[in-house]
């Protein structure tokens, strides 16, 4: 029968059966040491016995209620099918007499030096569905729990789900639902539901054992049998680690708002090669300082000159008088360890360095010699190779590039100097204020988790927006994004959404972990908004602070374009909305004021030649009714509502149901000639998330607000 209980001193036994195997120089456990590890956590397999010659086999399987499993046991082979090492389906003592002696000559002629342990025979399991369960070590996020279809084609199919280790019973839930085929689990065609109690039983079980156990890299349960009556892993593989894991050093939340507050707000601001000459770009960061009102001490480290921009200029920092918060490096990269050496003995406790020629050239040895002088003094490092950081609500433009001091409530950071860039013009464009706009390049030290700590605690931050190529410390980042989704949305666009990256794996669970599918559940269970492009990304940065939080799911599409209701109507499919199920009394007044051949129901087709007072008194209504939670507007231009008529009026409706306290979600489609620019322009301004000539964008920025709400326990989760 199945082992499904824990014995006391379960840990202990793990423990053993690992020491001896790796006194036994291997990585890969056998399947009855596997079996061990099963029993001691609770992880049900079927019962079974290790044979060392046929009579021990047949008389095992006479034990044995049903058709029994015959597997080769070896240390040396991994893949057991390959090696022709697995029978199935065998019933009688002849059966199984057959197979044993057929495996262990197909083993012999796979491997001929391969050490044989016996045969496992094991009892077989009765038809179900096959699901696989596992781990994996994966180099950002350490220990992963895998769940997903399972079988020979697990790979092929690629159906699965991940999330952090360990897992609670909600989360090991969460992932059965969270597969392509989860309702073949929930049973189709007339079959019983798999017991779900069991399933999520299983995949907290294996998150427990490898966060109990780090030097164990993968887990294998495949396949796993899931019926109405139970789920029970048939097979399970697992394999430890050759290596360590790196330690990463770890910086207390105190530590980092100290140092994160130094840097986005200075009181003296040192700059290491600042210049007289034009085209420098010591020159372009001391002109930003200067020219950009940064009210603090400003002061240019260069030993060849007194004055600079009127500021007298130092030789070293170590001459500058008084306190120094942030060192900005504008010299060449083989200069900068002397120099940091320097800060770090002023006391100075953030170094931002602009140069390139570190690790993104190759050089990863002057890299690792920064941050081992940064570490030795306590200095927090910024960069290297970036275009430096602003820091709007202080006057701060700490860059070569383009000042920008244009105040608001997004924090906006990337990892690429172009991107940067990029998020500077698209501001400057939409005339999106900014509370911050800062390079990470190689991120030697400071990284997202760190920003994310700062900006969630930051007065003027409502929003946060990140570019990233990568992370350092996966676990850092969701801790820190899980607290500060409390609070204000945070946005990421991934870079590196192939494939191309997955590690070459020994299990069918490391396969299926591609690096982009860890990233993307994980992000998602952080409470992320992840955004498929640069284009979105800055478009949610923009538009999540100005749309108020929903109450409830209930959408309504109020359109002056039957066809623009369509589309937006596939839009709320497409971003996970409810379109609300109009009841027959708000039908009924919502058909007041709609012509004879216009349409109620949802969408709302008030016609597009109806008068401005009909958008008006059909807005009313959908603020005014609280069974409605959000609002999408579809304008058509016509003569006889133009463009900035109709903003101006949805404008005044909205303000001044905010002023009586009614806030709803409303964003607007704006299909008609370029006139509809100027009003969208116009309702984004005032609060109104608004789009020329799309369906899909406002309706995507009200799916990421939702998104959000439900992240941050606003709403609950569906």
């Amino acid at each position: 029968m199945p082992t499904n209980t824990q014995p006391a001193g379960g840990r202990d036994a793990v423990a053993g059966v690992l020491a001896a195997v790796r006194a036994d120089g291997r990585t890969a456990l056998t399947a009855p040491e596997g079996k061990l590890i099963a029993d001691a956590y609770g992880i049900a397999t079927p019962d079974e016995a290790l044979a060392q010659d046929v009579d021990e086999a047949v008389a095992y399987a006479a034990r044995m209620d049903g058709p029994v499993v015959l597997k080769i046991v070896s240390p040396d082979i991994l893949h057991k099918t390959d090696a022709g090492g697995v029978v199935v389906g065998l019933t009688t003592a002849s059966e199984v007499r057959t197979a044993f002696r057929r495996i262990v000559a197909s083993a012999r002629a796979y491997a001929p030096d391969a050490r044989i342990d016996g045969i496992q025979v094991q009892q077989m399991l009765p038809p179900g569905q096959e699901v696989i369960i596992g781990a994996v070590t994966d180099p950002t996020f350490g220990k992963v729990v895998v769940f997903g279809l399972g079988g020979v084609l697990v790979e092929v199919l690629n159906d699965a789900t991940f999330r952090l280790a360990p897992v609670d019973d909600d989360e090991a839930a969460s992932m059965l639902d969270s597969i392509d085929a989860a309702e073949v689990l929930r049973g189709v065609r007339g079959a019983k539901p798999a017991d779900r109690e069991a399933l999520t039983g299983q995949i907290r079980r294996v998150s427990q054992l490898v966060t109990d156990f780090p030097e164990i890299a993968e887990v294998d349960l495949n396949p796993v049998i899931a019926t109405p009556e139970g789920a029970v892993a048939a097979d399970i593989r697992i394999i430890l680690s050759e290596h360590a894991p790196v330690e990463r050093p770890v910086h207390s939340r105190e530590e980092i708002l100290a140092a994160m507050t130094r840097m986005m707000k200075p009181r003296s601001v040192a700059v290491i090669g600042a210049s007289a000459e034009q085209g420098k770009i010591g020159n372009s960061v001391m002109r930003n300082l200067v020219d950009g009102g940064f009210p603090g001490e400003i002061h240019p480290v260069n030993p060849r000159v007194d004055d600079i921009l009127g500021r007298k200029a130092y030789r070293s920092v170590l001459d500058i008088p008084g306190t120094v918060d942030v060192a900005v490096f504008a010299i060449p990269a083989k200069f900068v360890p002397a120099a940091l050496e320097e800060v770090g003995v002023k006391g100075i406790p953030v170094a931002v360095l602009i140069p390139s020629g570190f690790a993104e050239t190759g050089d990863h040895a002057l890299q690792e010699e920064v941050v081992s002088k940064a570490r030795e003094h306590g200095v927090r490092v910024l960069g290297p190779n970036i275009y430096g950081y602003y820091s709007p609500w202080q006057d701060l433009c700490a860059t070569f590039c383009t000042p920008y001091d244009v105040k608001g409530s997004v924090a906006l950071t990337s990892q690429s100097g172009g991107i940067g860039m990029a998020i500077l013009g698209f501001a400057r464009t939409t005339k999106t204020g900014v509370s911050a706009i800062v390079g990470l390049g190689n991120k030697a030290d400071i990284d997202e988790d760190d920003l994310l700590t700062y900006f969630g605690e930051d007065d003027n931050t409502d929003c946060i927006a990140m570019h990233l190529e990568d992370l350092k410390d996966g676990r850092a980042f969701v801790e820190a994004a899980r607290e500060t989704v409390k609070k204000k949305p945070v946005v990421v666009l991934k870079a590196g959404r192939t494939s191309a990256g997955a590690r070459a794996a020994g299990s069918h669970t490391g396969a299926l972990a591609g690096d982009d599918a860890v990233y993307d559940d994980i992000l998602r269970q952080a409470g992320v908004i992840r955004a498929p492009g640069l284009q979105e990304m800055l478009e949610y940065a923009r538009a999540l602070p100005v749309l108020p939080a929903p109450k409830g799911d209930n959408v309504v599409i109020i359109t002056g374009a039957g066809g623009s209701g369509v589309l937006l109507s596939d839009a709320c499919v497409d971003n996970g909305l409810r379109l609300m199920d109009i009841p027959d009394d708000l039908n009924q007044a919502f058909m007041e004021y709609i012509p004879p051949f216009g349409a109620a129901g949802n969408p709302i087709d008030i016609t597009g030649g109806e008068p401005p007072s009909t958008y008006e008194a059909t807005i009313r209504l959908g603020l005014e009714d609280p069974r409605i939670h959000a609002l999408i507007l579809g304008y058509w231009h016509t003569i006889v509502t133009p463009p900035m008529v109709f903003a101006e009026l949805t404008a005044r409706v909205v303000e001044e149901y905010r002023a009586r306290g009614i806030e709803k979600p409303v964003v607007a489609s704006l299909a008609g000639d370029t006139e509809v620019e100027e009003a969208s322009a116009y309702l984004f301004e005032r609060g109104i998330v608004a789009y020329p000539y799309t369906t899909e964008k406002p309706v995507a920025a009200l799916g990421a607000k939702y998104r959000w709400a439900r992240a941050a326990g606003v709403l609950p989760r569906n």
